[in-house]
């Protein structure tokens, strides 16, 4: 039998339904009840995710935890399509702190969920993108569908691939990560099994019954939780991008961004002609940054890479006037005014800045005053 609301196991939430609770036995469930907006994170919606994962941590009743998301009658999947970007351009141009408050709370629940002392399973049908990412890579049972699309397309609006981006990419196997990061590449379920961005794959017909069974069956134990999906596991389908990975290592794996440019243009196949094209549509400030985001990311834990991300997402918004941000102009061109034509600043890579590049990675914060300086 489900917990009401007013379970004492369950917190007040301040997001005005954008996110439900309730409890199953030994099991927490969380909704992302953002539909309209493909379940995009809102600061309210962040806020109330913390407060049920801190919750639910310290609670002995509590064994595990799933996350899944509602969707739309007749419309496709959608897990949680990232952060709201509109309210990004909005707040930037307005001034607004709770722009900052958005990025610091995000990054901590990203942390949080990745630390969470039980299991946690993500239900990811459908598009899985940036904060979507975030709030799913820490969870111990990440299950794909035929119909998951995994993405971290940030540079498309001028920004980086954050919430932990620069860890979890940094750990796909080769140059894959570097590939996704820079090219905002969507996998499906074989592919992100395959680089270990997922776990296990169901058939979305099987999600009914297995959401049924989370809800309403008995969950006794975070082991029967955990075999409530295992039971209907299915083999994962081939990952597409195999047959590519020789040549994604070859040319993503040179000493920088130009480098990659000209390794693609050598190769002149049709994948390699796709991929520059892709690329010449994104920041090329962004993409020296997100290279060298990777290239640190590497040599980090999870608790440093996002304290390195924190500064830069600062600095997509401080470092330049903010009419001249790359990210608020990246927003603009996607998703406001839409004429999908951003004008970069600068339009070619071989007049990006070094030492703008390198800003981006120098915190205006001491390591006292970080404002994920409590990250271990």
């Amino acid at each position: 039998m489900s917990a009401t609301l007013n379970s004492p196991l369950i917190p007040a939430l301040q997001s005005e339904g954008q996110i439900l609770a309730e409890v199953n036995g030994c099991l927490g469930i969380i909704t992302l009840n953002r539909p309209e907006a493909l379940n995009a994170l809102s600061l309210a919606m962040i806020h109330d995710l913390t407060a049920l994962f801190e919750a639910w941590a310290a609670a002995p009743a509590i064994e595990a935890v799933l996350l899944l998301a509602a969707g739309r009658p007749g419309k496709p999947a959608a897990f949680c399509a990232g952060g709201d970007i509109r309210f990004f351009h909005r707040a930037a141009l307005a001034g607004d702190a709770s722009l900052a408050e958005f990025f610091t709370a995000e990054y901590a629940l990203n942390h949080l969920i990745h630390q969470f002392p039980k299991p946690t399973i993500a239900l990811m049908d459908g598009i899985v993108m940036g904060g979507g990412m975030g709030i799913s890579q820490g969870c111990k049972l990440r299950v794909l569908t035929e119909h998951s699309r995994l993405a971290m397309p940030e540079t498309n609006i001028g920004l980086f691939p954050d919430v932990g981006g620069g860890h979890f990419l940094s750990q796909c196997p080769g140059q894959t990560g570097r590939w996704l990061a820079l090219t905002g590449q969507a996998l499906s379920a074989g592919d992100a099994i395959e680089l270990g961005l997922g776990d296990v794959f169901v058939q979305s017909s099987a999600l009914p019954a297995i959401i049924e069974a989370f809800k309403f069956g008995a969950q006794s134990s975070a082991e029967h939780v955990v075999a409530t999906v295992m039971e209907r596991v299915d083999l994962a389908p081939a990952a597409d991008h195999i047959s590519l990975r020789q040549r994604i290592d070859q040319c993503f794996g040179q000493d920088d961004v130009p480098a990659i440019l000209a390794a693609l243009a050598a190769l002149d196949d049709e994948w390699a002609r796709n991929t520059l094209a892709t690329l010449s549509k994104r920041s090329p400030l962004m993409m020296a940054v997100t290279f060298e985001q990777l290239r640190r990311a590497r040599s980090m834990s999870l608790a440093e890479d996002l304290r390195m991300e924190r500064d830069m997402v600062h600095h997509c918004f401080h470092l330049r006037p903010v009419a001249q941000s790359e990210t608020v102009e990246g927003i603009r061109a996607l998703a406001v005014d839409k004429d999908h034509a951003p004008r970069w600043q600068p339009a070619a890579l071989d007049e990006v800045n070094a030492a703008e590049v390198q800003a981006f990675f120098v915190s205006p914060w001491s390591a006292e005053q970080h404002p994920l300086r409590h990250l271990a």
